[in-house]
């Protein structure tokens, strides 16, 4: 947004950047690290059993441990990469590195279940034989495996779109492993083979919904869509109900990533407060306003101040 402010008149600017909701905390770089280091474990161990078993189940839990350790991996990554400083060219530094990983995520994942849900539906009609003790034991290990990454990331997943992403990956991933014993639990005790078939498509439908919500709300943030819980029509009426207010427009609020709301306006005031200099007092009660009376605090804020006349001089877009 171009500003154009009378002397005196600056945007007013604040920043909610607190360390519970920083990404790149070193407690969460931390616990990406561990879970990284277990999942690489796991994913060895079972597309170890995999190849020995020749099982679907374990073969797309395998596949979505790669997702997860990848994931994983992409989400440490970005963390690191958003301790680097804003510059003149990326303004607010690599703070969207966060969304555009866990985009990256989902993506990933929604392919994976794809994948599963189509070999799943095959084999059902060509059962291969797989071995129940082997699948069980295999299946044992990615569990426990699971159980550890998710203890880890337990106590920050909502800090963050990629300790979030981290953490519903893994969670799938310990459902699947669930999956993958039960399939192996039937097939030696049942001889059923088709059992395997039918774990493949269950950890497909775990994948799938999951997958497809994160990639929507990824999507809005890259979109700069209002905030999760944030009525802007409510902001509108609060910007108004302030002393010296005559109207607004031009009123935008998008997230850049977690725990990082922004909103801008331009805001009409009336001819006196220019004259009687109230301009300051103004600023900061609709600063104060964003900040403190909803429920997503939006504390870096720029808004405009012009008269009545302003609006005249701008581009018929402005709304």
């Amino acid at each position: 947004m171009t500003d154009h402010h009378a002397p005196g008149h600056r945007p007013a600017h604040g920043h909610a950047h607190t360390p519970a909701a920083d990404p790149s905390a070193p407690g969460h770089r931390r616990r990406l690290g561990i879970a990284f280091a277990i999942g690489l474990a796991v994913l060895l161990a079972q597309a170890a059993g995999a190849w020995l078993t020749g099982s679907l189940a374990l073969l797309v839990d395998t596949a979505h441990v790669l997702t997860d350790v990848a994931g994983v991996g992409i989400a440490l990554v970005a963390a690191t990469l958003a301790l680097r400083p804003p510059t003149a060219r990326r303004t607010w530094g690599f703070r969207r590195a966060e969304v555009l990983a866990a985009l990256g995520q989902a993506a990933v994942l929604l392919a994976v279940g794809i994948y599963a849900l189509a070999e799943g539906v095959r084999r059902l009609f060509e059962p291969a034989g797989v071995p129940g003790t082997e699948l069980l034991v295999f299946g044992v290990i990615g569990l426990a495996g699971n159980v550890a990454a998710l203890l880890v990331l337990a106590g920050a997943r909502s800090s963050s779109y990629n300790l979030r992403a981290a953490f519903l990956e893994v969670l799938n991933d310990a459902l699947g492993s669930v999956g993958v014993i039960a399939a192996a639990i039937v097939i030696a005790t049942t001889g059923w083979q088709r059992a395997d078939a039918v774990a493949g498509l269950l950890i497909a439908a775990l994948i799938v919904p999951r997958a497809v919500r994160l990639l929507l709300e990824t999507a809005s943030v890259l979109l700069e869509s209002t905030p999760p819980g944030l009525d802007l029509d409510a902001v509108r009426r609060r910007l108004l109900a302030q002393d010296h207010v005559a109207d607004v427009h031009d009123l935008h609020a998008s997230l850049v990533a977690t725990g990082l709301p922004t909103l801008t306006a331009h805001v009409v005031v009336h001819e006196a407060c220019f004259r009687e200099g109230c301009a300051p007092q103004v600023l900061d009660a609709l600063q104060r306003c964003v900040a403190t009376e909803f429920d997503v605090s939006i504390e870096h804020s720029t808004f405009q101040l012009e008269p009545a006349g302003h609006l005249g001089h701008e581009r018929a877009h402005h709304a």
